[in-house]
């Protein structure tokens, strides 16, 4: 099996130590400790694993088990493939949009202390004002779906959160009768989308904050005072806030590979990682200023900056990344999209609804296969995992 000259992992066991961490006790959440033990331990001996054989050509490995943590940039190839199996379902026969909405750069800056609520925000507020403009007449009169996926950072790690939107190209009429298809490469004015964003997720931040849900430090620690925030807001009301929709998607396939790479896209792959030396950690990074050749850039951190700007990027415990809205919301998912492909004249193709289809013929796919001869292989011992090694218990005397 093939591995990566560097790894995120690498660098944490180079330079994560015991006292790194506790050095930083005050700025690591335990959420974030958790990930880079994770990312340190994954597919090593530490977390058990299986030796493999292959009874064709004699070939014999060992596979180390893998951590499965979302931030982890090894596991995420498999968990997206898994995912996209049980997406491939609900592709429409219809043009498909990609829409970003993103946060201005002061509003980034109180996120970080405040994740779950104002990613949150990003995605309810996102998703509402494209449902809200599609179901307006004077645009598209139609009930849509939206697929939304949220990333927080930029090229070079930064804290830039945004969410991407997956769009099909129309939507149900009010009534549910017809199929409403918006206008041949032109989904909803970006323009309208901008300024309603805007105006829905300033009203909710304010919100927030009269309801004690957001909190602050530091240099922002003013903020807490509700008249300090309106002020502190009144220049967001005025700026233009991003907002953007790249070209239609090339039909369906096309969405599918977006997904692939971007659904479970980690803050930085190990493909991206170019050396570790007593200067920092080299990786490529692109400038989306820059134009042509000139885009594709190299960048040195130093291994504390490049660690933490990696954690910025953990999300909390249980909070989603990706979220289905509309005609694609999970409660309803099923009974829309039949109806939309009644509408639509289209027969859903059987082999995309049932992933699993040669298991059910009887044609099993091996789970492991042999990189010599592409023979099956089979597991022949289990690895355990370690053991960490603990204190002895506490001495405690006679009652």
């Amino acid at each position: 099996m093939g591995r990566s000259a560097l790894e995120v992992a690498d660098i944490f066991r180079a330079h994560a130590s015991h006292a790194w961490r506790q050095a930083q006790q005050a700025h690591l959440s335990l959420g974030q400790i958790k990930v880079m033990s994770a990312i340190e331990q994954c597919r090593s001996a530490a977390l058990g694993g299986h030796v493999l054989h292959c009874n064709a050509c004699g070939h014999s490995e060992i596979a180390y088990n893998s951590c499965r943590n979302r931030h982890c940039p090894k596991c995420q190839a498999s968990a997206a493939r898994r995912w996209l199996e049980a997406r491939q379902a609900d592709l429409l026969p219809v043009d498909y949009f990609h829409v970003v909405f993103t946060l201005p750069a002061p509003i980034s800056a109180i996120a970080y202390t405040n994740k779950a609520v104002i990613y949150g925000l990003l995605f309810e507020v996102a998703a509402e004002t494209m449902r809200t403009i599609a179901a307006d007449p004077k645009h598209l009169g139609a009930h849509i779906g939206v697929t939304l996926v949220l990333h927080t950072w930029g090229s070079a790690l930064t804290h830039h959160p945004h969410v991407h939107g997956i769009v099909p190209g129309g939507g149900l009429s009010p009534d549910g009768a017809r199929w409403i298809a918006c206008k041949p490469g032109f989904f909803l004015s970006v323009r309208v989308l901008s300024r309603l964003f805007r105006r829905r997720f300033l009203e909710a931040l304010e919100t927030a904050q009269r309801s004690g849900r957001l909190q602050f430090f530091g240099e922002y620690a003013q903020l807490a005072d509700t008249t300090a925030f309106a002020d502190w807001l009144q220049p967001l009301r005025q700026c233009e806030w991003v907002v953007y929709a790249k070209r239609p998607f090339a039909g369906p396939a096309a969405v599918l590979a977006y997904l692939s790479r971007y659904t479970h896209r980690v803050a930085i792959s190990n493909s991206r990682l170019i050396a570790l030396d007593e200067r920092g950690v080299s990786f490529r990074w692109k400038d989306y200023r820059a134009k042509g050749k000139t885009r594709h850039k190299t960048m040195t951190l130093g291994a504390d900056e490049f660690m933490r700007r990696f954690l910025l990027h953990i999300l909390p415990s249980g909070f989603h990344r990706i979220r289905h809205y509309g005609l694609l919301a999970n409660t309803g998912r099923r009974e829309n999209l039949a109806k939309a492909r009644e509408l639509l004249h289209a027969v859903p193709d059987p082999d995309a609804e049932s992933p699993g289809a040669d298991a059910a013929t009887g044609i099993a796919q091996p789970t492991f296969v042999c990189p010599d001869c592409g023979a099956a292989m089979i597991v022949v011992e289990i690895l355990m995992r370690g053991q960490p090694i603990r204190a002895p218990p506490s001495f405690r005397g006679e009652p």
